[in-house]
């Protein structure tokens, strides 16, 4: 009798244990994400700050202005045709609201303030990322695998001063430039469909711009351009630096996935950090 009670008990605590490691089965997955999610955080921060303090090397001038004028010029075009035709849609749809209220003459203020301190940062940013961020993680994860960035530390010199630095400081450079390009073209396309194609005053739609349109306007876009910066050139750099370590895949594969996750990781933490700077800002 002693050994069936002995048995149903065995079966009973069986059974509690295979009922809480189901319950803890959730929050074990969850948990693990989160220590992950902290590690790559914490492990980004100190890479940007390396990058950063290696930064400050005299012999990187001519590899700034490569990558300056890869990241920054050669995205002008593109940057150009999106702010055009963003200024113009932005411009039709307020001047049909703005009608409705009889208050067309402010569409000079709205379409400026609109582009100025939210859609020229943020889609200049992801514009960026798409052309120049995906090619960045591609290229230093072709030079991980193929074992290039060994090959520099036998030669003694720094990967970091070589391949992360100068894109994180051109990077810099390059997003507020051509934030300052979008904002321009974007007002010129609210322009033309405003004044030429609705008929509005010319007159009214720049002076409720220069009325309205301050310094701060500007510094606080120029402000969020600079953090856009530091995250797609440290997450873009970091995905292909990096790349060896992934779990998912390896060789090639693992360059896809790593472009792949850069793009995706950059956009999303570009509209976080636009609410998170733009509360900043406000207070």
């Amino acid at each position: 009798m002693a050994f069936t009670e002995d048995n149903w008990n065995n079966a009973g605590n069986q059974h509690k244990d295979s009922i809480l490691m189901l319950l803890e089965k959730p929050f074990t997955h969850i948990g693990k994400t989160v220590i992950d999610w902290i590690n790559v955080l914490g492990s980004s921060a100190i890479f940007l700050l390396i990058a950063l303090w290696k930064s400050f090397h005299p012999k990187q001038f001519s590899k700034v202005i490569q990558q300056t004028y890869y990241i920054g010029a050669k995205s002008t075009t593109i940057i150009m045709l999106v702010s055009l035709f963003t200024g113009m849609v932005l411009g039709l749809q307020s001047y049909h609201a703005l009608v409705k209220f009889g208050a067309q003459g402010g569409l000079g203020t709205l379409v400026a303030l609109s582009l100025i301190r939210e859609l020229g940062p943020v889609l200049t940013a992801i514009m960026i990322t798409a052309r120049a961020g995906s090619a960045i993680t591609a290229e230093i994860g072709i030079q991980r695998i193929t074992e290039q960035v060994d090959d520099l530390k036998t030669m003694r010199i720094d990967p970091f001063s070589y391949i992360i630095s100068p894109r994180i400081t051109a990077s810099i450079i390059s997003f507020p430039l051509l934030t300052a390009v979008f904002d321009i073209i974007g007002i010129i396309g609210g322009y033309i469909t405003g004044v030429i194609l609705m008929g509005l005053n010319a007159g009214t739609y720049t002076h409720s711009i220069q009325s309205y349109v301050d310094m701060k306007d500007l510094t606080d876009g120029f402000a969020k351009a600079i953090v856009f910066a530091v995250i797609v050139a440290t997450v873009c750099c970091y995905q292909g630096y990096y790349v060896h370590k992934r779990k998912d895949s390896k060789g090639a594969k693992a360059v896809g996935m790593a472009t792949t996750s850069a793009v995706v990781i950059s956009c999303v933490l570009i509209l976080i950090s636009d609410y998170v700077v733009t509360s900043l800002l406000l207070l």
